[in-house]
């Protein structure tokens, strides 16, 4: 069943406020299997309010309109809609009565101004009057129209509580079953997934879309159709191709996060880490301590942009320093083992770079960047060259040196697990 969605507002279209409620009313309709036609933001203007209302009327089997439900004089959704639709307002007995009862207890509030909210189009249905927020319904032409307040909190309890329920017991039966997915991608550029996925053998019912959200791709797999069976086994059928395809390269999925990820690795393995951050200036240590419960596996960092801090904080050999320069290999690995030994975290990360955008030379280019890593058994260093701003830059090696520790940590558990096999 197709639907429509208007988001009204003058602050919408001037910018001042973001459209919030059209992305959440959109997600939750096409998650509960509706399909979305088409989202508009338009100004609190009564014409055009009525041009977008009856066009999509003429189009789609249900419409979702937020915004312009308030007190105030330019809140012109309900008399824009009584015209167009050619419905007089007519007073709502029981939202004035919720009204002269509150204003009995509140005579500071303006009656007529309140009041307002009690006129609604003829043949309007409050939503839900007793939680005091602006919503109603109205079956047009055998096609319901929900009106929502533009408020998001107001709109997102309205919508979930009170038009998801209406809309799947008047179209009972008739909505798509749909499954979603997004794999969370790190290390692959976009084209070269695109390239391997289009390789692949897909059913004609599944649909791929590729999204870039520096630094990283996401890659999202929707299935929809009216066997739920069929959608459940087709979606892990290619959930399952997917992540052979792709391999490590996908590290999550929906709302996982590179550091949720390694965290979560970090705890089933019961190890400890710890940071040395040189150009990242404590980006890592950010991204570890911003997920709950970070402080069972992540011990702490040392920030060391000064040689001072490298030496003092994390025993890095002044000679080193002076004749390698703090953006080496050198440097690198040796900032990783005086973490480890400080720390005594099971795995240390270092990183040292030039984030620019000064700094660099005909040797080491902005961009140049070490990251180095040691466990109880060895330590590694690896050189990269990244691109891009300095935030970019700074965002690139925290990742990638997440990514190493994810890498590693999984190597070690395939490990494990195959000596288990080999042992029984």
């Amino acid at each position: 069943m197709l639907g429509e969605i208007i988001a009204i507002g003058n602050e919408l279209t001037s910018g001042r406020i973001p459209n919030t409620t059209s992305g959440f009313a959109a997600h939750h309709l096409f998650e509960a299997g509706f399909d979305i036609y088409a989202m508009h933001t338009i100004g609190d203007t009564p014409k055009l309010i009525g041009e977008a209302l009856n066009r999509a009327l003429g189009r789609v089997d249900f419409v979702l309109v937020t915004g312009g439900l308030g007190t105030t004089d330019d809140d012109l959704t309900t008399v824009a809609v009584s015209k167009a639709l050619n419905r007089p307002t007519m007073p709502n007995l029981e939202i004035l009565s919720l009204i002269r009862k509150h204003l009995d207890g509140n005579s500071g509030q303006p009656i007529s101004s309140l009041e307002k909210l009690a006129w609604l189009p003829e043949g309007a249905e409050t939503l839900n009057a007793k939680a005091r927020m602006a919503g109603f319904q109205l079956i047009h032409d055998g096609k319901p129209i929900f009106f929502l307040p533009g408020i998001p909190h107001q709109m997102r309890t309205l919508l979930v509580e009170q038009v998801l329920p209406r809309l799947a017991t008047w179209y009972k039966g008739r909505q798509l079953n749909s499954v979603q997915q997004v794999f969370k991608i790190f290390g692959i550029a976009e084209s070269d997934v695109n390239l391997a996925v289009e390789k692949l053998a897909l059913d004609t019912d599944v649909e791929i879309g590729y999204y870039p959200v520096f630094p990283e791709v996401h890659l999202s797999m929707t299935i929809r159709g009216n066997d739920k069976k069929k959608t459940d086994k087709l979606a892990k059928d290619t959930s399952r191709l997917l992540k052979k395809t792709l391999g490590t390269a996908i590290y999550g999925k929906d709302q996982d996060t590179l550091e949720s990820v390694v965290g979560k690795l970090l705890l089933d393995s019961n190890k400890t880490l710890s940071v040395a951050e040189s150009c990242t200036g404590g980006l890592i240590s950010h991204l570890m301590t911003s997920i709950a419960g970070s402080s069972s596996y992540y011990l702490g960092g040392v920030t060391s942009y000064a040689n001072s801090m490298k030496t003092t904080y994390l025993g890095v050999d002044e000679n080193i320093l002076n004749s390698k320069g703090a953006v080496s290999k050198e440097v690198a690995k040796a900032m990783a083992q005086g973490m480890h030994q400080k720390s005594g975290s099971d795995i240390s990360l270092s990183v040292t770079g030039i984030a620019g955008p000064g700094g660099g030379s005909k040797e080491k280019p902005v961009g140049t960047v070490l990251i180095g890593m040691t466990n109880t058994k060895s330590t590694s260093v690896q050189r990269f060259l990244f691109s891009g701003n300095r935030y970019e830059i700074q965002r690139l090696t925290a990742q990638t040196a997440l990514d190493i520790v994810r890498r590693s940590l999984l190597e070690t558990k395939h490990q494990n697990n195959s000596s288990h096999l080999m042992a029984s």
